[in-house]
């Protein structure tokens, strides 16, 4: 499975950096998923649910550590060359937010 296309929504906020949409094999896409900052640099967020005891679930998440890392390089790759190319401005939301997505976040590499 390949990603041909990612597209970067910049948000701009303290914590939320963006938000991600991955299209694979030009047949199918993964909404929401979400950057955000961390103590220790950008996280890569899967789109989740809010459960109704409060927790959250990810609606997809890689199956193994190769395809994290791949997903995980490529979509934080995208991020930064779209801050480059706005020089950190804000964009407007995504097109479609989806349901709640905050946290059940998995870490990307330090700065």
């Amino acid at each position: 499975m390949k990603i041909t296309e990612i597209r970067i929504h910049l948000m701009g906020e303290e914590r939320l950096k963006a938000f991600a949409s991955v299209t694979f094999d030009d047949s199918f896409v993964v909404r929401n998923m979400k950057i955000v900052e961390g103590g220790k640099g950008v996280f890569l967020c899967m789109p989740s649910r809010k459960l109704p005891d409060g927790s959250h679930k990810d609606m997809v998440h890689p199956i193994n550590q190769e395809f994290r890392k791949y997903l995980e390089e490529n979509i934080i790759k995208a991020y930064q060359e779209e801050l480059a190319k706005n020089q950190g401005g804000n964009s407007s939301e995504p097109e479609d937010k989806g349901p709640d997505t905050t946290e059940a976040c998995l870490p990307v590499a330090d700065k």
